[in-house]
């Protein structure tokens, strides 16, 4: 414990364009956080971990950590690469341990570490946009597009973890962007992505007009995307965030695709129109309720899980 008995938790959500480091008090609240430019496996992970050392010094040390990073990850305790980034298109960490950016007094306390996409599901799940479900799911759109989901309040694991950001959508016919993913081309990703619409079009979303086709286009593809995780895991709430998704003109146009794409079958209150004629895919697929904080606020959840795990033996 820190002095006092006072509890504390390190978290860090490490993303591929930036990394947020946080020391949190037993609530969550950061009580020193951090903006770090992700360079370099080695550069970024010191600076994480100078800045995690240096908060510890001033506000008390942590007794667990959590970090919620982009992937591939290896989620497997037992597996010799545990907590390592496996193949992954952010050039340069393909095998880097993310563990290396914790200070030593956190390197043998309790940790965790998942998928950013899961942790920000957790954490809307628990507090924002999916509070009071069992079920929900966490589309970010950014510089990648992952998909996290939390069934029965656990986060998804197993051979990996959800990849359904690389999933295959129908191309529309006057798109001839062979995409961008450096694995699958024209995956989602690879179709739907920042980097993807800038490659496309030659400039952000947020720089187009709203009625430019890129919006038209981006629906299309993330509607087939949400479609096909309603028809696979059936969760009882989509979340989708990230930069790209901050364009709200997006949304009822994902709604329209998403009801397209399912073309009727799935026959679910939730999905329906109420009696007044209003649309539940408004309260289906929504923004996420804790803003651009879903991913650290994960990130704290599976570490503090992790502390209590290890008291309860």
């Amino acid at each position: 414990m820190s002095a006092g008995g006072t509890v504390r938790i390190a978290a860090v959500e490490a993303g591929g364009t930036k990394m947020i480091a946080a020391l949190c008090d037993a609530d969550g609240t950061p009580l020193e956080q951090a903006r770090i430019a992700t360079r370099d496996p080695q550069a970024t992970l010191a600076e994480v971990r100078d800045f995690l050392e240096a908060a510890q010094g001033r506000h008390g040390a942590a007794q667990a950590s959590g970090v919620a990073s982009f992937g591939p990850l290896t989620l497997d305790p037992g597996a010799a690469d545990f907590a390592h980034l496996r193949r992954t298109p952010k050039a340069g960490w393909s095998g880097t341990d993310l563990r290396a950016m914790l200070p030593a007094n956190l390197r043998a306390a309790p940790f965790a570490i998942d998928t950013d996409v899961n942790a920000a599901a957790l954490a809307e799940q628990r507090h924002g946009a999916g509070r009071g479900l069992a079920s929900v799911a966490y589309v970010t759109v950014g510089t990648g597009i992952g998909v996290g989901l939390v069934l029965d309040g656990r986060p998804v694991h197993g051979l990996l973890h959800p990849e359904a950001g690389h999933l295959w959508p129908r191309r529309a016919a006057d798109d001839p962007f062979p995409g961008a993913c450096p694995f699958h081309g024209d995956c989602v990703e690879g179709l739907a992505s920042g980097p993807a619409i800038e490659a496309r079009w030659g400039a952000a979303l947020d720089a187009l007009p709203p009625d430019h086709r890129a919006f038209d286009l981006q629906a299309d593809y993330l509607g087939q995307l949400a479609a096909q995780v309603i028809l696979l895991a059936a969760p009882e709430r989509m979340v989708f965030g990230g930069g790209v998704m901050a364009q709200q003109a997006l949304f009822p146009r994902l709604r329209a695709r998403t009801r397209h794409w399912l073309g009727g079958y799935i026959d679910s209150p939730m999905l329906s129109h109420d009696a007044h004629g209003r649309d539940r895919l408004d309260d289906f697929i929504v923004p996420p309720a804790l803003g651009t904080a879903s991913g650290l606020r994960g990130a704290f959840e599976l570490g503090r899980d992790a502390l209590r795990a290890n008291a309860a033996g």
